[in-house]
């Protein structure tokens, strides 16, 4: 319709105009997709912040927004992880939480009264319709323009990114997608002109990306893997050089003016690599320089001396600088990319999170659909026509899809490049065969005569556009689907299907968080595990022990010895920690299934991690079966600890299933096995309406002599 529209008698120019306008219409009404398409929380909720970083997140943004920038950088929450506190300035990446303030008083200032919550709740779809128009440059310099528009449609509607980009989804990866393309589209332009503007724009883009995101390591690495790769197959020129240099030299100051970053860009092992091929990049010139002056002879004597030189004072510099401390080792969760085994044996905070968990295969179909099967051919056209820019692209697909295999966080950094190569491979393909399809208008019967197989040319060439036109529409109906009915209600806010098919909404969370908030003193303490610590300290403003940093495994294992301990000695640990509430979450009566129970052997195995909690061990929580059961033939272990208490304190009297028995669990299918008790150190402070979230306040010491 615009296409028809733009080439009606009402709108007359050039031909190339017209293409022109008319990509600029196609690339508008995907970015408008890619806004609205993220909108289905908004629409069948209220504006609510999605998950548990996110809290946090929009905690620290209204703080920003209100007390500027001086005091936000030098914060010392008092709030968090009791009796530490946490210094924000210094232990965050800032670019989400200022995007969303500068946006906030541009706003402001032009006289647009925006609250500082909507700002949150609107930023990954505004910042998801950009990705859509920086993936269309990027496609277009590394292939075509047509390959770019599909790429950019295919982006706008993708499930593994609209995943962290739908309305309330704010968090760091909401903006950390589009600076990530948005430094390789500089970066490739860099490589294609050579020159230091491009370079210095690409370290710009380098540094915000930095300040959004830990990913950025991923980048940093991808990069000099490209300039290597460049050198190995003999295509490292003037260009890359001013390129890398520029780019690596300036993003390098940019990003330790970052504080949580620091000289982690010099001193730290995952960094390594590019510093590597920033002084590789140095000798290759230095001996191109020499060749060019040197006989054949004298220059290969000359050039073995070099590169023994270098070698053995690299790896003796190197090796000095590492066992001195000064270069330090690869972080648990660098380890857990390169061994996926590596977390669940030696970190298993780490492991505990469910997005550091293993892709399954039908993961990535779900989260993909036909991107899946257009890859490999998107890699063959790549393949097939080298340059330094498909190098790079291939170089981003392989690690990418390597990396997301291993964690399905990363399953959003594979979500580009998956649309960006399907786009080219779309794009190529529909080119080639429509081509036949257009021929049969314009050959004549004598041709016919002469080209036996010209009809079965046509009738392939059709049926293959047929079928590409119903992948691309199966894949629309599949992303609107997925996006529906997974990604579009935020976790704070359940809902369920009755048997009549209507929709039931369960607000457990924010009736508990609020009645926190009006029910307790300011000053109170919250014990809970990690998963609810931001969300605790955002919606009910009191004092928690712990939360979704998980930067102090000692205190976070403090937590889950009490939880896992009998009541006594949990009492003991909670009175060390200055407790006053314990709060714990509770799927069995409704069926929510992330409930603390099926969380409880984390805490287990986190607990029993330290020196402190070493008497506790998993076998002890198992059944003589050698199973995790909650009934009868539980263990003694599990049956008296005070997390199995909390969550099934009165739940023995209670019906959950017609012809059940009172007490049965709807998550662990099981009847409970120790029902008839009494609480000693807790008592009962709120249970939401449908058991979701319970609350305990921890008894006051007995006066002497009672």
């Amino acid at each position: 319709m615009v296409g028809t529209l733009i080439k009606s008698h009402k709108f007359r120019m050039s031909p190339e105009k017209q293409e022109t306008l008319l990509k600029l219409s196609i690339l508008s009404l995907a970015a408008i997709l890619s806004f609205a398409t993220r909108l289905f929380s908004v629409l069948r909720f209220e504006s609510v912040i999605h998950e548990f970083d996110p809290y946090f997140n929009y905690r620290t943004t209204k703080f920003l927004a209100e007390e500027g920038f001086y005091n936000f950088h030098n914060w010392f929450d008092d709030r968090a992880w009791y009796p530490l506190g946490r210094i924000i300035g210094g232990t965050i990446y800032p670019g989400l939480m200022v995007t969303s303030a500068v946006l906030y008083h541009l706003a402001w200032l032009v006289n647009v009264t925006i609250d500082i919550r909507d700002v949150c709740v609107f930023l990954a779809p505004l910042f998801s319709s950009l990705t859509t128009i920086v993936t269309y440059l990027l496609t277009k310099e590394l292939r075509d323009s047509a390959s770019g528009l599909v790429a950019a449609s295919m982006i706008a509607i993708v499930p593994g990114y609209i995943s962290r980009s739908v309305a309330g989804s704010y968090d760091n990866e909401g903006i950390a997608i589009f600076c990530m393309l948005l430094t390789y589209y500089m970066w490739i332009k860099a490589v294609k002109t050579g020159t230091i503007f491009w370079s210095t724009l690409a370290a710009l883009a380098y540094f915000y990306m930095v300040s959004s995101w830990g990913g950025y390591v991923f980048l940093i690495n991808l990069i000099p893997l490209h300039v290597l790769t460049l050198m190995a197959t003999g295509r490292f020129s003037h260009r890359i050089y001013v390129a890398y240099s520029t780019l690596y030299c300036v993003g390098t100051i940019l990003s330790m003016q970052i504080s949580f970053v620091g000289f982690q860009p010099v001193q730290s092992s995952e960094h390594m690599l590019a510093l590597g091929v920033f002084g590789l990049c140095q000798l290759h010139s230095f001996v191109d320089y020499l060749r060019s002056h040197m006989s054949k002879k004298d220059f290969e004597v000359l050039f073995s001396a070099v590169l023994i030189a270098t070698a053995s004072i690299s790896a003796i510099v190197g090796g000095a600088l590492t066992l001195t401390g000064k270069i330090s080792p690869w972080t648990g969760r660098f380890y857990s990319l390169l061994d996926p085994s590596y977390a669940k044996n030696h970190i298993p905070i780490i492991a505990s999170v469910s997005e550091h968990q293993p892709t399954s295969w039908s993961s990535f179909y779900f989260d993909l659909q036909i991107l899946v099967f257009l890859f490999p051919a998107g890699l063959y056209f790549c393949f097939s026509k080298l340059s330094d820019a498909n190098i790079f692209l291939i170089l981003y697909g392989v690690t990418s899809i390597y990396f997301a295999g291993v964690m399905v966080r990363l399953m959003l950094v594979l979500a580009p490049v998956m649309c960006i190569l399907s786009g080219i491979a779309v794009s190529a393909m529909l080119v080639t065969y429509m081509k036949q399809v257009d021929s049969t208008k314009n050959v004549d019967k004598k041709t016919r005569k002469f080209e036996s197989n010209f009809i079965m040319k046509s009738e392939i060439a059709t049926m293959f556009v047929g079928v590409m036109c119903f992948m691309l529409l199966s894949y629309t109906f599949h992303c609107t689907w997925v996006t529906s009915e997974a990604y579009s209600s935020p976790s704070i806010v359940l809902s369920a299907r009755s048997q009549d098919g209507s929709r039931i909404i369960f607000d457990d969370f924010r009736e508990a968080y609020y009645w926190l908030r009006m029910n307790t003193p300011e000053d109170s303490k919250v014990m809970s595990w990690w998963d609810y610590g931001y969300q605790i300290t955002a919606m009910a403003n009191r004092t928690i022990l712990v939360d979704n940093n998980t930067w102090n495994n000692t205190h976070i294992s403090r937590v889950g010895q009490a939880m896992a301990s009998t009541e006594d000695r949990a009492y003991e640990i909670m009175r060390e920690l200055d407790v006053d509430y314990v709060l714990v979450i509770f799927g069995g009566l409704t069926g929510y299934s992330s409930d603390d129970i099926n969380k409880f052997l984390w805490m287990v195995r986190i607990g029993g991690s330290t020196e402190r909690g070493s008497h506790i061990k998993e076998y002890d929580y198992y059944s003589s079966s050698a199973e995790f059961r909650v009934d009868k033939e539980g263990s003694p272990a599990l049956l008296n600890c005070l997390m199995y208490k909390m969550c099934y304190y009165r739940f023995g009297q209670v019906y959950t299933e017609g012809g059940k028995p009172p007490g049965f669990d709807r998550v662990r299918n099981a009847e409970i096995g120790n029902k008839d008790f009494e609480l000693d150190v807790l008592e009962e402070a709120f249970t939401s309406e449908h058991w979701l979230v319970r609350i305990y306040k921890v008894k006051d010491l007995r006066n002497r002599g009672v």
